[in-house]
């Protein structure tokens, strides 16, 4: 039975891969000099510096994380051998428990992560042509509209 538990510092190596496999298999926009910076970002700052929600398995592996700042979803992977078997939707109920409100941006390129989203409940909106980074990767602002909410 998977359970989610958050991050423990010897869990770096683990969510470092996680994050390889997803973005290799979802990224497909990504120029490799781009990847290779983000990888470098990820290992060096983002993972060692973040507290993390870590979805394991039965024997405490790693199968994917999701990051978040208050109501912000940062991050969400799940190991590509790993996917369509609901665990993004098991952290994404998680987030829910969390905050209420929740957002998230999404690298717009990302086809799979939008409309992911968008069967979450989630609504676009916003726009930036550029990623947080300033490079070429567009990402929608997106805003989950809950029941009482009125957009």
């Amino acid at each position: 039975m998977v359970k989610i538990r958050p991050s423990k510092q010897d869990d770096r190596p683990a969510l470092f891969e996680i994050w390889r496999s997803a973005v290799r298999a979802t990224h497909h926009f990504l120029a490799e000099p781009d990847f290779q910076a983000i990888a470098v970002l990820m290992a060096e700052h983002y993972l060692a510096n973040t507290q993390l929600w870590v979805v394991v398995d039965e024997q405490d592996r790693p199968l994917g994380f999701m990051g978040m700042s208050g109501s912000h979803i940062d991050s969400l992977f799940i190991h590509s051998t790993h996917r369509g078997k609901g665990l993004g939707t098991m952290m994404f109920d998680h987030a829910k428990r969390i905050s209420k409100v929740l957002t998230v941006d999404v690298n717009e390129q990302n086809e799979q992560a939008t409309e992911f989203y968008r069967r979450m409940g989630f609504i676009d909106t916003g726009h930036s042509d550029f990623d947080d980074e300033g490079r070429p990767y567009p990402l929608l602002h997106m805003r989950l509209l809950q029941d009482d909410q009125v957009i």
